[in-house]
């Protein structure tokens, strides 16, 4: 065939040449023939010889860890012209070989249609080339073809070219700092904060800040969210401390925060900054109150303060998030982790909130002390005392008689009455607020008379018996059952139990409780004459106990008391459930006529 007789030809004029130069030299031909006037490729290849010989020398002398995917690009085409230039010289050598012989008449012209093919081919190995030599190489490509990687590290399949060209190697890993902080670079108005540590699991319920002014922050941040759960993963994110350092400048607060891939993202949260007049507000407010100054200084915020009419504080739609990660969220769990994290800063110091606004802690005090100093010296000279007339630290210190005291008033012939109060739902009972104004006019009245309480030496049983005697009415009224159930709730006692003090008191005062619960041993006399009386006045014959005389029919007793008195008491017979009867006497048988006769007895 005409393509096999024009590759004899080529081999017996190139000598020894291997079939592998004779490819390449097919190719570089059909490469330059390809490109159109052969006389002005072969004047411009000598200018590109020289450069591409002095370029490739020196990236042998580079090492390849260094190359770059343009690198790679820029030697693949090096070594495509450098080849098309030398195969084109030997093309020129071998047709000069060629004219010089005699070709038999007739013939055909030799080669035509090799160099077609070859053209062909050329072109097609041209683009397999360059588009290798333009794609990034990986770990998996070194791992399919090992065998295309020789004892030096070099590649030796690229271009099916007998030259070896340097392969990129695989892009390592990205090393990311411990941290991204940069505190070197804090001013008066840029401050940043280490890494806040891992908080302890918290119940969900409980407010993630431990200051109002913190669950502020938080309250702005999950009103302006727009979906629960990223700010449910910003807050584990939180917990976890996955937020980097803290950076805050006015309007914005800055921190780097790990998520799931190495490389940390760049997340800041922007907030509008106040203007000078709001903030002269804030500072005639915070200087009108030297507790607002103390409590900043304690760092606190008192909220008086931040409801001076200055927005402090941010509202749902006030903080604006950025992210560096492709999620669109309004925030994403990135930044809603970094305002998690800012709301601890805001516990800590208040003085955050303020930066964020535009002041910093310096300039805010110094302002505030020369406010403060500036009325404090104008309030000296507008409120300044008049010149007192002076006195001789002899004369102050001389011994002096002092004047007798003026005679106290008269003691009002009564306690006057208290007002009245109105019933309202839910407060108080009037009746016993009455009542209970009424005895300490009573016990005012009687303290300014005498001199002394009566009710200051009570027990508080006693006291408390002596305020349900003093109820006005009698029975067991709706409100005077409430009433003895509060008191005997308050004494450890049954409403029964009181309501026969009561009773005690109402016939003796405190001698009559006292003879209803403490039995006593009378001496001889006026105790062992009252039962002879007794039986003069027609009486049966009363059983003694201590203190005490009883009917043999068991329904009436009498008490004799440590102040002389005899107390009646009655009984259902046989029940042993004594209640004080009658008025007090000191005759036993006046203290049993309010029972009855003596028939009924």
């Amino acid at each position: 065939m005409p393509g096999d007789r024009d590759e004899s030809a080529a081999t017996a004029e190139s000598g020894d040449r291997d079939e592998t130069g004779d490819r390449d030299e097919s190719v570089a031909t059909a490469q330059s023939g390809h490109a159109g006037d052969r006389s002005a490729s072969e004047s411009g290849h000598a200018a590109d010889r020289n450069a591409s010989q002095s370029g490739h020398a020196a990236d042998r002398n580079a090492p390849q860890a260094t190359a770059r995917p343009a690198d790679a690009a820029r030697e693949a085409l090096r070594a495509a012209r450098r080849e098309a230039v030398r195969a084109e010289a030997e093309a020129a050598g071998a047709r000069r070989g060629r004219r010089a012989q005699a070709r038999p008449v007739g013939s055909a012209r030799p080669g035509a249609e090799s160099r077609t093919t070859a053209r062909v081919q050329a072109a097609h190995d041209m683009r397999q080339f360059l588009a290798n030599a333009f794609r990034m190489p990986s770990v998996a490509d070194a791992a399919d073809t090992p065998e295309a990687v020789d004892d030096t590290g070099r590649d030796t399949t690229v271009g099916e070219t007998d030259r070896s060209e340097p392969r990129p190697p695989a892009p390592a890993p990205p090393q990311v700092p411990a941290t991204m902080a940069t505190p070197h670079r804090d001013t008066v108005l840029r401050r940043t904060f280490a890494a806040l540590p891992p908080r302890p699991d918290s119940p969900e319920d409980r407010g993630f800040a431990e200051t109002w002014w913190g669950n502020a922050w938080v309250d702005a941040l999950e009103q302006g969210a727009l979906d629960v759960k990223r700010l449910v993963r910003g807050r584990g994110y939180a917990d976890q401390g996955h937020v980097d350092a803290i950076t805050v400048t006015p309007g914005q607060v800055l921190a780097y925060v790990r998520g799931s891939r190495p490389r940390p993202y760049r997340v800041q949260v922007r907030l509008r900054t106040l203007e000078d007049a709001d903030w002269e507000q804030f500072l005639d407010a915070a200087a009108d109150r030297p507790g607002h100054i103390a409590a900043l200084l304690d760092k606190e915020l008192p909220q008086s303060l931040a409801d001076c009419g200055v927005p402090l504080l941010p509202g749902p739609r006030d903080l604006a998030p950025q992210c560096s990660c492709p999620d669109s969220g309004h925030p994403c769990k990135h930044a809603a982790a970094l305002c998690y994290q800012t709301a601890r800063l805001l516990d800590a110091d208040p003085f955050v909130l303020l930066l964020l606004r535009g002041r910093g802690e310096k300039g805010l005090l110094d302002a505030l002390s020369r406010r403060s100093a500036a009325r404090a010296a104008r309030a000296a000279q507008e409120g300044a005392p008049r010149s007192l007339p002076g006195v001789r630290a002899a004369d102050a210190l001389a011994p002096r008689r002092l004047p007798p005291l003026p005679s106290p008033l008269p003691v009002p012939p009564h306690p006057e009455q208290p007002p009245v109060y109105p019933a309202a739902p839910g407060g108080p009972d009037p009746f016993a607020l009455d009542q209970l104004a009424t005895d300490a006019a009573a016990r005012a009245h009687a303290l300014l008379a005498t001199g002394r309480d009566p009710v200051g030496e009570l027990t508080l049983w006693q006291d408390a018996v002596r305020l349900a005697a003093a109820r006005p009415g009698s029975g067991l009224t709706a409100t005077t059952r409430s009433l003895y159930a509060t008191l005997a709730a308050a004494t450890d006692r049954t409403p029964a139990d009181l309501a026969r003090a009561v009773a005690a008191w109402r016939q003796g005062g405190p001698e009559g409780l006292a003879v209803l619960e403490e039995p006593w041993d009378p001496p001889a006399g006026r105790f062992d004459r009252a039962r002879p009386l007794l039986l003069a006045a027609d009486l049966p014959a009363f059983r003694p106990w201590r203190n005490r005389l009883t009917h043999p029919g068991g329904h009436v007793q009498l008490r004799l008391g440590r102040d002389g008195l005899w107390y009646a008491y009655e009984s259902e017979p046989g029940q042993d459930d004594w209640w004080p009867r009658g008025t007090p006497d000191l005759d036993p048988v006046g203290a049993l006529t309010g029972l009855g006769t003596p028939d009924d007895l």
